[in-house]
C-alpha cells in the first residue's frame, strides 16, 4: 500500500500509477484522474447526460434500497451535498459518518470504520480524508468500490470531472464524447496556492490528456518549480497578466491568509499580483470563463464582481457537480453488483 502522506512537496509531482501497488483499482472505484482514459471519461460524461436528463420518478427506481456511505473526516459543503444529492436520487439509501459524530471521534481507524461500514450492508463508500493516500487503504481493506470525495493535498477526481464538463458546455458542441485532441488550442490556467491544491492536481492530470494546455500560476511559494515536471501540457507563467491573456479558461483556487502567513508572503502583495477583478478581466481577457472550485473568500484571490459577474461559472460547476457524482455512484453500484464481496 501506498503510504499516507500530507507532505505537498511530495505530491506536487504525481507518481505514476504504476508506483502504486494497489493502481489497479476494483471496477467502480474513482481514486484518480490518473487513472482516466479519454474513453472512460467519455463513458463517464455520457451517463451524466442520461441521468440528468432522465424523469426523475424512473431514476429514481435505479438504485432503489441499494446503500452507499459517506465517510467525511473534513467539512464539506458543495461536495458531500451534490454527492448526497445524487444518491438520494437515484434511490439510493445513504448514511453520513463524520469524525465529529462517530466512533472515529475515539480513535478508530479508517481500517475499522470501514469495515464496520462493509458489514452493515454499505455497497460503496465515499470518502473524505486529511491523508492523502486514504481511498487507496480503504479500497483494499474493504474490498468496495471507494469515491475519493478528497483526499489530503493529493486529489479530488470528481471535481476534475465537473470542472471539464463545465468547460465542454461553453467550449465545444459534444460534451458527452471526448478524444485526446477534444481540447486541442484550449489554455487552462490555474491560479493561486497549487502547492496545496487537490484540486489542481487532478485538473493537471486531467486536462493534457484531452489535448489542452495548463499554465499554472502563482508565487513560487505556493507554485515550486517541480510542478512543471508534472506531465506534458504544463507551464509555468509567474505573470499574471501574461497567463490571462492567454486563456480560454481561468480558474482561481482559494487562498488561506493564514497559509499566507505560514509561509511569509505578504497577503497585500499577493492580491496585487493574484486577484482577479473586473478590471483585468476587461483589459485582458474579456471573453475568458471564469471557474473556481469553491469555498471562494471574495475579495482576495478574485472580487465580488468577478464571482457574481456573467464571465463566471462558479455556480453551474456545482450544477455539474450532481450529474457527474449520479454517474460516478451509478457506476460504482454497476461494479458492486458484478462482484461478490465477502462480509
Amino acid at each position: 500500500m501506498s503510504q499516507l502522506s500530507n507532505n505537498p512537496m511530495h505530491l506536487m509531482v504525481p507518481e505514476s500509477p504504476a508506483s502504486y501497488p494497489e493502481a489497479a483499482s476494483l471496477p467502480g472505484s474513482m481514486l484518480s484522474a490518473a487513472s482516466l482514459t479519454p474513453e472512460s471519461v467519455s463513458e463517464i460524461l455520457a451517463q451524466a447526460t442520461v441521468l440528468e436528463c432522465e424523469n426523475p420518478l424512473q431514476r429514481a427506481k435505479r438504485l432503489a434500497s441499494r446503500r452507499i456511505a459517506l465517510l467525511f473526516y473534513e467539512a464539506s459543503t458543495r461536495t458531500r451535498t451534490s454527492f448526497e444529492l445524487a444518491a438520494k436520487g437515484m434511490g439510493a439509501d445513504t448514511t453520513l459518518v463524520s469524525n465529529l459524530s462517530s466512533s472515529i471521534e475515539k480513535g478508530e481507524t479508517l481500517k475499522d470504520t470501514g469495515l464496520t461500514l462493509r458489514a452493515l450492508g454499505a455497497e460503496s463508500i465515499i470518502l473524505r480524508h486529511p491523508s492523502s493516500g486514504a481511498p487507496w487503504l480503504l479500497e483494499h481493506e474493504t474490498q468496495l468500490p471507494v469515491l475519493n470525495a478528497g483526499d489530503g493535498m493529493h486529489e479530488h477526481p470528481s471535481q476534475a470531472l465537473l470542472d471539464l464538463r463545465t468547460m465542454l458546455n461553453h467550449l465545444r458542441s459534444d460534451k458527452e464524447r471526448v478524444t485526446a485532441k477534444t481540447l486541442t488550442g484550449v489554455t487552462i490556467t490555474i491560479v493561486g496556492d497549487i502547492l496545496h491544491s487537490r484540486v489542481a492536481r487532478s485538473n493537471m492530470l486531467l486536462l493534457p490528456k484531452l489535448g489542452a494546455k495548463v499554465i499554472l500560476c502563482g508565487p513560487v511559494e505556493l507554485l515550486p518549480d517541480t510542478a512543471a515536471l508534472a506531465g506534458p501540457g504544463i507551464e509555468i507563467e509567474r505573470d499574471f497578466v501574461r497567463a490571462l491573456g492567454q486563456s480560454q479558461v481561468i480558474m482561481m483556487l482559494r487562498i488561506q491568509a493564514e497559509r499566507l502567513a505560514g509561509l511569509h508572503i505578504d497577503l497585500e502583495e499577493y492580491t496585487a499580483s493574484y486577484q482577479l477583478t473586473e478590471f483585468l478581466l476587461a483589459k485582458h481577457a474579456p471573453d475568458v470563463h471564469v471557474m473556481h472550485p469553491g469555498p471562494i473568500v471574495r475579495g482576495l484571490e478574485l472580487t465580488g464582481e468577478v464571482a457574481d459577474g456573467s464571465q463566471s461559472l462558479i455556480l453551474e460547476q456545482v450544477r455539474h457537480g450532481v450529474a457527474i457524482r449520479m454517474a460516478l455512484i451509478d457506476r460504482a453500484l454497476r461494479a458492486a453488483s458484478s462482484q461478490e464481496v465477502p462480509r
